[in-house]
C-alpha cells in the first residue's frame, strides 16, 4: 500500500499509566510488543475539533429523546461528563465511535520516519512527496496537524509529536523515568453493536486506578501515523466504569476526570457540551473501545 493512499484517521488517546514497581525495559523491544499484538495503530473521535458526518459521509442523528434540544450539536463530541456524574444509577448520552483499526495508517519504521522532514516550512516538499495537492482536504489536514506540533504547549505542559512508536514511548519514558514500567488501560465491549450514540447508565462504583502520572498521545491526520503526545503537571484521576446501554450493549470503559482546567481554551467544546465555564474542577471523557 502506497503511503499516499492510507486514510486520515481521527484522535486517538493512548492512555500511559505509571506502575510505580519494576525495571523498564527498552524502547525498541516495547515498540515491538505492542506491534506485535495488533496495537500499533487505534482510533478515537476527535475532542479538539468539530465533525458532522461519519467518514462514509453519512450524518450522526441522535436516537436519544432526552438530548432533542441539542440536535444542532455533533454528537461525536458526547464523551463528556462532570465527576459528580459518575455515580451508581446515573444515566448520561455518551457516543463511543466503533472504527476498523485496520484502515488506520500505520506508523513507520523509525528510520524511514526520521528520514522525512516533519516541519511547516516543509510542507511544501511534503505535499509533493505525497502527490498531494495544496487546496487538497489532505493538504489542509497535514498543515494543521504541523502547526499543532509546532503550537506552543500551554503552561504546566509537557509536549511532542512523535512520528514513530519508538519515539513515543521514548517521550514517555522521558516522563515517566526509564526505569519504570507502564501500564495501558483500554475500554472493552462486553456486546457487539453498531450503536454509537445512547444513553448509558453506570451498573457499578466506579473503580479508581492509580495514576500518580499519566501521558495521552493522540493520533492526528496526517499520511502515516504521528501522535501528538502530552504530559501536565496537573493532577488527573482515572476510572473504569461498569456501563450499560439503553439497548442492552454492556461495557467497561475507562474515563480520566481532570481537576484543573483553568489553562484551557474558553472554547473547548467539554464546556460548550456542559455549559461550565473554564477552570471547572472534574471535567470528565470517557475513551472509545479500541483506544488504549
Amino acid at each position: 500500500m502506497s503511503m499516499k493512499s492510507v486514510s486520515f484517521s481521527f484522535h486517538l488517546l493512548l492512555l500511559l499509566l505509571l506502575v510505580m514497581h519494576g525495571d523498564g525495559s527498552g524502547t525498541e523491544e516495547m515498540a515491538d510488543d505492542l506491534i506485535s499484538k495488533g496495537n500499533s495503530v487505534l482510533r478515537l473521535h476527535s475532542m479538539d475539533h468539530d465533525r458532522q458526518t461519519e467518514d462514509d459521509g453519512t450524518t450522526v442523528q441522535s436516537r436519544v429523546d432526552p438530548l432533542s434540544h441539542m440536535d444542532h450539536m455533533d454528537l461525536s463530541v458526547m464523551v463528556f461528563f462532570t465527576l459528580k456524574d459518575l455515580k451508581v444509577g446515573n444515566s448520561m448520552p455518551i457516543y463511543f465511535r466503533k472504527k476498523d483499526s485496520s484502515k488506520s495508517p500505520r506508523f513507520l519504521p523509525r528510520q524511514e520516519a526520521d528520514s522525512i522532514a516533519f516541519s511547516l516550512k516543509e510542507l511544501p516538499n511534503l505535499l509533493r512527496l505525497f502527490s498531494f495537492s495544496r487546496d487538497s482536504p489532505q493538504a489542509k489536514a497535514m498543515e494543521a496537524t504541523l502547526r499543532e506540533c509546532e503550537s506552543q504547549a500551554i503552561k504546566g505542559e509537557t509536549k511532542f509529536c512523535a512520528t514513530s512508536l519508538e519515539s513515543m514511548l521514548e517521550f514517555a519514558s522521558s516522563i515517566f523515568g526509564s526505569n519504570t514500567r507502564f501500564k495501558t488501560l483500554a475500554t472493552e465491549h462486553l456486546t457487539k453493536s453498531s450503536t454509537l450514540f445512547q444513553n448509558y447508565t453506570v451498573l457499578t462504583t466506579p473503580e479508581e486506578i492509580p495514576a500518580p502520572m499519566m501521558v495521552a498521545c493522540h493520533t492526528v491526520p496526517y499520511p502515516y501515523a504521528v501522535l501528538y503526545c502530552h504530559s501536565q503537571v496537573t493532577e488527573n484521576r482515572v476510572f473504569k466504569v461498569s456501563l450499560g446501554g439503553e439497548n442492552g450493549d454492556k461495557a467497561t470503559a475507562v474515563a480520566v476526570c481532570h481537576k484543573d482546567t483553568t489553562q484551557w481554551n474558553r472554547n473547548h467544546v467539554s464546556f460548550r457540551v456542559l455549559g461550565i465555564e473554564p477552570g471547572t474542577p472534574g471535567v470528565c471523557h470517557f475513551f472509545p473501545a479500541d483506544n488504549f
